[in-house]
């Protein structure tokens, strides 16, 4: 059976690099569901969670931001590249760290009301990639995933 080359990518890190059967992505014209031999293309990312499936186990990550890039490899494989401003694999999202994005998204909200001392485009992504964070957590509490 064919398979995709995955690779999740941050300015901070590598996420993941492995071969998946499908990945399913949120762009901003919806959610996608690339598969092998899938046709090119580039879109943007939108917040929510990328779900990778190998093996028949889910692996779900959350993002926020980036884009999408599909294309064929140079051996006609379907190689697909993820250029994230946030992303963190949800078996890293811990009871412990969800608090803290919690917390963290409570101050930022505190912080925006002041109006003359905020930098608006850097507290609207943080708390955009806080939210995220909560969001995916809270969605995959009760399924069952990859660790």
């Amino acid at each position: 059976m064919k398979k995709l080359k995955l690779k999740v990518i941050t300015p901070e890190k590598l996420i993941l690099e492995e071969e998946v059967d499908q990945v399913s992505l949120p762009t901003t014209m919806g959610e996608i569901t690339v598969l092998p031999d899938h046709v090119p293309l580039i879109a943007n990312l939108a917040s929510g969670d990328i779900v990778a499936v190998s093996g028949g186990e889910h692996v779900p990550m959350a993002v926020a931001g980036g884009f999408i890039e599909v294309k064929k490899g140079e051996s006609g494989e379907t190689n697909v590249a993820v250029l994230a401003d946030f992303a963190e694999q949800v078996a890293e999202l811990t009871e412990e760290a969800v608090e803290k994005a919690k917390a963290r998204a409570e101050d930022l909200r505190k912080k925006m009301e002041n109006k003359e001392t905020v930098d608006f485009e850097h507290f609207t992504a943080e708390l955009e990639k806080t939210l995220t964070r909560i969001k995916i957590a809270d969605k995959w509490r009760t399924r069952k995933y990859r660790k």
